[in-house]
């Protein structure tokens, strides 16, 4: 009979581990764990870059999409030069951002009962009397309002270009807008070329204007007064 290994013995005949194979397993598991790291930083620091960084930068950020009903189609009268893409924004209802792919537009977040807007809404009417003509188109964006309160002010005040309304502040907290009013630029590359903060001056109108239709970064500019 073969006589009984003890578990000494079995100790001392087992192979030992290669310290260099155990040195390229934890040089691996460091690699990937540094890789993860690294993807998760670069994804943090992508979500926390807001429209306003990249443009203080002087980069031109991708205007974040948004789809919303047409509140209405503007006050019309004998400003009225509704362009083809408001003409089919207005046939269905809706106003994707896809839809203004191609055109430089103007994106002003505004409420009724917003003081400062009542100040800026006849400057925004007469700048889309002006560029209107020129192909650029104007958006109102409405949020935070009753839709009744909303109708009136664009009829008080002679509104001519389209409204779109927002009930739920979403696509003003994807623009990284903190208070109203507040207007963004847009080239034909849906990208935001300017930012105004509080109520547009004609000059700065014109300025944000000129930004997007040249696709020149002209970034974040303080307007007048600002409800946040």
């Amino acid at each position: 009979m073969n006589p009984k290994t003890s578990p000494a013995s079995d100790a001392a005949d087992r192979p030992a581990r290669s310290p260099t194979r155990m040195g390229r397993w934890l040089a691996l598991g460091g690699a990937v764990a540094f890789i993860a790291l690294l993807a998760y930083g670069l994804t943090a620091t992508e979500a926390e870059t807001t429209v306003d960084d990249s443009l203080a930068r002087g980069i031109a950020p991708d205007a974040p999409p948004f789809s919303l009903p047409v509140l209405t189609g503007g006050s019309g009268g004998r400003n009225a030069h509704p362009t083809e893409i408001e003409r089919t924004a207005l046939s269905d209802g809706q106003l994707e951002s896809s839809e203004l792919r191609g055109v430089p537009y103007v994106l002003n977040f505004w409420a009724s009962w917003c003081d400062p807007c009542r100040t800026e809404a006849p400057v925004l009417d007469q700048g889309w009397s002006r560029f209107g003509p020129r192909g650029v188109v104007f958006v109102g964006l409405n949020m935070q309002d009753l839709s009744d309160d909303a109708k009136a002010f664009v009829s008080e005040y002679g509104i001519g270009f389209p409204t779109i309304k927002d009930p739920s502040s979403a696509v003003a907290d994807d623009f990284g807008a903190v208070g109203i009013p507040e207007t963004y630029f847009v080239d034909k590359r849906g990208q935001v070329t300017a930012h105004t903060i509080g109520v547009l001056a004609p000059a700065g109108l014109a300025a944000g204007v000129r930004s997007a239709r040249t696709g020149q970064v002209l970034g974040v500019e303080q307007g007048g007064a600002i409800r946040r």
